[in-house]
């Protein structure tokens, strides 16, 4: 999904390529990645955007469409409620923000977080240990 986040999300396809039900790679991978695949992809898909949005060259439907998004409606959307602002928006505001800072540390600075908690992932459950900044149960 990281490499091909243009590409259609077919849930179906990853599971059987893993040998699991739908449902349950969808269970796992929310465990491990604490959103849902196609979160994880729509992500993924703003983070592009961001990058994309940044650059001015293009529009916010050739950035909708370059990321892999079918309906500027959806994108819109999702981008606001990802990013806190709208894709017109950011793209006014981000030019100005990321001047002078090296490409690199502007594309972490500037990197959407759905969720501000730290994802407990399965690895750690089972090993016992809470995620970073919790108490370890005793």
């Amino acid at each position: 999904m990281d490499r091909e986040y243009a590409q259609p999300l077919d849930v179906e396809a990853l599971a059987r390529g893993v040998h699991m039900s739908a449902g349950h790679l969808s269970r796992e991978f929310k465990l491990a990645y604490g959103e849902s695949p196609y979160g994880y992809l729509m992500t993924r898909r703003i983070e592009r955007a961001m990058a994309l949005l940044s650059r001015g060259d293009l529009s916010v439907t050739e950035v909708c469409f370059a990321v892999g998004c079918s309906s500027l409606g959806t994108f819109s959307t999702r981008f606001t409620e990802l990013v806190g602002m709208t894709p017109s928006a950011y793209r006014r505001q981000a030019a100005d923000e990321t001047a002078g800072i090296p490409s690199c540390v502007a594309k972490q600075v500037t990197r959407p977080l759905r969720n501000r908690e730290v994802p407990f992932s399965r690895a750690a459950a089972v090993a016992g240990r809470a995620p970073v900044g919790e108490p370890q149960a005793s």
